[in-house]
């Protein structure tokens, strides 16, 4: 069976200024998720679930799935704060999205199989859905073997200023011991990259300490583990209107654990993004040079 990619495409975009997930940024006005969809299927992904918010299905039906109909099975599912475990209601102060393990967590009806799960923002390249695709099809009969598809942190730093990242650390066999989200990250003026502890510290790490740029593999019992999780996580920050509910905080916790392990998978692509709409001609740039290095046509559908 073929696995299935989710992408998690409910973000407003607010640093950004509007809904960069419909942003159009190649050639015939192609967004990044269009780019994701197209090096997915050709690496072997056979169906694609987006995760938005049902605010904006109609553009999203419009201006997005319209393109792949003759291409690929599609779904959609929605995000919404009420979303919640059996017996907890919404809190009256809670206006944040519960973060990207919630929106995850969305995809729970539609999938069966292996998945990958990606931001809807982010381009990962050609050759990390392929060594993601060929790992998950080797675990179609297994569980408790994950992967994450690493990239070295120098990589994946904006020039308009400081990003979130998963910082994972490895053991001799490439399997991830830990992975911490860590904010406010940025390449400070004496050239280092640094990032902000828990209590406000800033932290140096080496240019290459690798990263989760949230694409992930998963078999489905991590739905299960995510339900049990969030369960926790409800109960511990009901105080906190602010906490949001990582990929890499759910992950971390089943590797230190010993429940699961999951592969770091080594790449040649590059990440890049759209973070600030300052990030935006970059992007677009980048995109071209692709295309006229043949790796992608003029137009993808």
């Amino acid at each position: 069976m073929k696995p299935t990619l989710l992408i998690m495409a409910a973000g407003m975009g607010s640093r950004y200024g509007g809904l960069k997930q419909l942003d159009g940024i190649g050639p015939n006005d192609e967004t990044i998720m269009d780019y994701s969809v197209f090096d997915a299927v050709r690496s072997g992904f056979g169906k694609v679930v987006f995760v938005i918010r049902e605010s904006f299905e109609k553009d999203f039906r419009e201006k997005i799935l319209k393109k792949y109909e003759n291409i690929v099975p599609v779904e959609i599912v929605f995000q919404e704060l009420d979303k919640l475990p059996r017996g907890f209601s919404l809190p009256a102060e809670r206006t944040k999205p519960w973060g990207t393990n919630h929106a995850a967590m969305m995809g729970k009806e539609k999938i069966n199989e292996p998945f990958a799960v990606i931001n809807a923002d982010d381009f990962y390249g050609r050759a990390s859905y392929e060594v993601l695709s060929s790992f998950l099809q080797s675990v179609e009969d297994k569980k408790n073997l994950y992967a994450m598809v690493g990239y070295q942190i120098r990589n994946t730093l904006s020039e308009s200023g400081s990003v979130a990242r998963g910082v994972c650390s490895t053991d001799a066999e490439n399997f991830l011991t830990s992975v911490v989200e860590r904010t406010s990250i940025i390449r400070d003026s004496d050239g280092q990259i640094k990032y902000k502890d828990d209590n406000g510290n800033l932290v140096t790490i080496a240019d290459t300490t690798p990263v989760s740029m949230n694409m992930w593999g998963f078999t489905p019992e991590y739905f299960t583990y995510s339900d049990e999780q969030f369960i926790e996580f409800l109960i511990n920050n009901k105080e906190n209107p602010k906490a949001e509910f990582y990929v890499p905080s759910v992950v971390n916790q089943l590797v230190v654990t010993g429940k699961v392990k999951v592969k770091v998978l080594d790449t040649p692509s590059k990440w890049f993004g759209i973070t600030y709409a300052e990030d935006r001609p970059s992007v677009v740039a980048k995109i071209q040079e692709l295309i006229n290095e043949g790796e992608y046509p003029e137009r993808l559908f």
